[in-house]
């Protein structure tokens, strides 16, 4: 098993028209024992911005502490919140120095930058990026993921359709995967607001 599989994971983020989704599981496991039901994955950077972490928990949380720690000196210097596409190379930055001991984990970036358009983006773990125009996939997942947005993802989807969209693709996704699962955390973010639902999902 690589260590990438070792605590499961199962993570989404998908544009909307003005607006984006980011979706992850909530089960930590130890291989095929699960641990916790309630695991946060999807972590909000600033109020139009947010990282979910897949792969390795305990380098997941290590990363995000020192991302907070970089983000907050970003906006004591420069007195503003930093763009997701400024962010993206941050990670990536972050991730490429420590390429010989990397943090094993696969990152999912979801904003809305400038004329509030949304921006999404994957890297593997020494912070090769991945651009995309529809949806980015990561974790134990993710190959059921891509089949699963492929077929329901359409462009320009309003706000509630897309938090429906995702829901439904990551429900289906994390019953094919033994890994993750145990329900799902969304975030669905527009201009104005940021909506948090938990989902319900099968308990095994």
């Amino acid at each position: 098993m690589s260590i990438f599989e070792y605590n499961g994971s199962a993570l989404v983020a998908m544009v909307g028209k003005n607006c984006f989704a980011i979706a992850s599981d909530r089960r930590l496991g130890v291989q095929l024992q699960t641990v916790a039901t309630d695991f946060q994955r999807i972590f909000k950077i600033h109020g139009k911005l947010f990282i979910g972490l897949s792969g390795l928990a305990s380098d997941a949380q290590t990363l995000y502490q020192r991302l907070v720690f970089r983000h907050k000196l970003y906006e004591l210097r420069e007195e503003r919140d930093m763009k997701p596409e400024t962010f993206a190379s941050l990670v990536s930055a972050i991730l490429y120095e420590k390429r010989f001991g990397p943090y094993f984990i696969q990152p999912v970036i979801a904003g809305l930058g400038d004329e509030d358009k949304p921006f999404i983006c994957t890297m593997d773990s020494i912070g090769a990026k991945e651009l995309a125009k529809d949806f980015v996939v990561a974790g134990t997942a993710s190959e059921s993921l891509y089949g699963a947005c492929e077929s329901m993802f359409k462009p320009d989807m309003e706000a509630e359709e897309l938090f429906e969209t995702i829901s439904q693709a990551l429900l289906s996704s994390v019953d094919r995967d033994c890994l993750s699962g145990w329900g799902g955390h969304v975030y669905l973010v527009t201009p104005t607001e940021v909506t948090e639902r938990i989902l319900k999902g099968r308990m095994d």
